[in-house]
């Protein structure tokens, strides 16, 4: 059981699943260890070099997009309680093909799109670039199209940035992060269908998906050691323990941003 995430069931996982889940987190940890023997980070990796950083500015410029698998990233920073975070993007022709929009109202950044795109999660990152925090936002906040949370899952499982820029690392330390906590964003997507019901319900008549007011509809606490240590701990219950354990996040070694 996951200490930072009790809620997490890893017993209805199937251990190809928790391998694949392990894997992952092999892999977020490697990106970490790489980066920590000189002193940097995953999000030292993409802030500009010679410039200053400002808020809201998207980090690289024009954003991280993989024109085989249609998926997007970018960094930013804005809120409190946080150095920045990740959003994450799948566009629509790299969309599962039963993938369909939810019933909702069209404002002019959906008609002017070339293509509808879905938000699949953000991470929230710490001022030594180790991930905190996933969570989900409204539409507006994104400027995307409204997607059940059944669909966003399902574009979840098919993310994946395989080029090398700007950072290989990165890229791969995306994309190892959705497999990692398949499970809590599945949970926090569940939540935000919740959430905007809820809303739906006491606001009738009203575009739960246009309110200023209503930013994050659910978030959830991560850490990259504990989940896999998790991993370790269900995978040996079921006399399955991998070759090899995943160890704890190389943070000693790096410095705040």
């Amino acid at each position: 059981m996951s200490k930072i995430n009790p809620e997490i069931d890893f017993e209805k996982f199937s251990i190809k699943k928790l391998e694949t889940m392990h894997k992952a987190g092999l892999e977020v940890v490697e990106c970490h260890r790489v980066l920590a023997k000189t002193r940097d980070n995953i999000v030292k990796e993409l802030l500009p070099k010679e410039k200053t950083f400002y808020q809201y500015d998207h980090c690289p410029p024009g954003d991280i997009f993989d024109y085989e698998s249609h998926c997007q990233y970018y960094y930013h920073a804005h809120r409190e309680g946080e150095h920045g975070h990740f959003h994450i993007f799948m566009r629509q022709k790299g969309m599962p093909g039963d993938c369909r929009p939810a019933k909702q109202s069209k404002p002019d950044y959906i008609k002017k799109a070339d293509e509808k795109v879905c938000h699949l999660v953000a991470i929230s990152m710490d001022n030594i670039g180790i991930p905190t925090r996933l969570f989900t936002t409204n539409r507006w906040v994104t400027a995307e199209s409204w997607y059940s949370a059944k669909n966003v899952l399902a574009m979840v499982e098919r993310f994946e940035i395989g080029h090398a820029k700007p950072s290989w690392v990165v890229n791969r330390w995306v994309t190892a992060m959705l497999i990692l906590f398949h499970p809590q964003i599945e949970l926090i997507l569940e939540q935000r269908d919740v959430a905007v019901a809820k809303w739906k319900k006491q606001h009738p008549g009203e575009d739960v998906f246009e309110d200023r007011n209503f930013m994050l509809p659910s978030l959830i606490k991560i850490s990259v050691d504990d989940q896999n240590q998790a991993l370790w701990e269900e995978l040996e219950k079921r006399n399955s323990k991998p070759a090899k354990k995943a160890s704890g996040d190389p943070v000693q070694s790096l410095q705040s941003l």
